[in-house]
């Protein structure tokens, strides 16, 4: 008897290209996903059941072009495939959708309130962002959750994201030494999660506040033996 699998017939993650081979249009396209793949490393250091992808291409139907996310996050599937890195997101092989897709919008608009947003609906992705630095009237970011196959809107700032554990919003920030709004991951509380400079920053400025409380203590001792010689006691001899 034949034993027939459809997915052996499906092009495999090896076989199809991991891109659109299309260039972002501002460098914020790439920094703002990446930040937020950082920053997740770090929360999730010792999970091993999530991806993130960034400008990844996502094979969603074999018959239909590849679909990029300037960013986007699978939760349930293995970290590293094999022990090795991605070369593309395969549906048909993850058989996992990603929980949350990220567009960072150009001037050109480029589907990202319409093609796109019908595609990751397709495809099943809770939480779509739509985040547009160039909005003047309405708010630059938007975060959507589907329902019954349609996406609706979500209001706060920043949101909660149950299924994920975390919320994602919106403040200015320093991030590779630019000032500007960003996105960010924070807790329940609405607290931000730092970035890993801001965590570096923080750690050395504990260490320089724990040096500065040394200097100074060291000061205090050598003020005090200096006023016990005055008066003719050596501090080596008193017990």
């Amino acid at each position: 008897m034949l034993n027939y699998n459809s997915l052996h017939c499906l092009p495999s993650s090896e076989e199809l290209p991991n891109s659109e081979d299309t260039p972002v249009d501002n460098e914020i396209q790439e920094l703002i996903p990446s930040l937020l793949k950082a920053a997740l490393a770090l929360v999730w250091l010792d999970r091993w059941d999530w991806y993130f992808g960034v400008n990844m291409g996502i094979h969603y139907d074999p018959k239909k072009p590849v679909i990029v996310p300037d960013g986007f996050l699978s939760v349930g599937v293995k970290r590293f495939v094999h022990g090795d890195l991605r070369l593309s997101y395969v549906l048909w092989e993850e058989e996992n959708p990603p929980m949350l897709a990220i567009e960072v919008a150009s001037p050109k608009h480029l589907g990202e309130y319409s093609t796109k947003k019908d595609i990751y609906a397709e495809m099943g992705v809770l939480y779509y962002v739509v985040y547009n630095p160039f909005r003047r009237k309405k708010s630059p970011l938007e975060v959507y959750r589907l329902e019954d196959g349609e996406y609706f809107l979500l209001s706060g700032n920043p949101i909660w994201l149950p299924e994920i554990g975390l919320g994602i919003g919106k403040e200015r920030g320093l991030y590779q030494g630019i000032a500007r709004e960003w996105l960010y991951w924070y807790d329940e509380q609405k607290r931000r999660l730092l970035t890993p400079e801001e965590r570096m920053m923080e750690a050395e400025a504990r260490l320089s506040i724990e040096e500065q409380l040394r200097l100074e203590a060291e000061d205090r001792v050598q003020k005090l033996e200096s006023r016990l010689k005055a008066l003719g006691y050596e501090p080596e001899t008193i017990v």
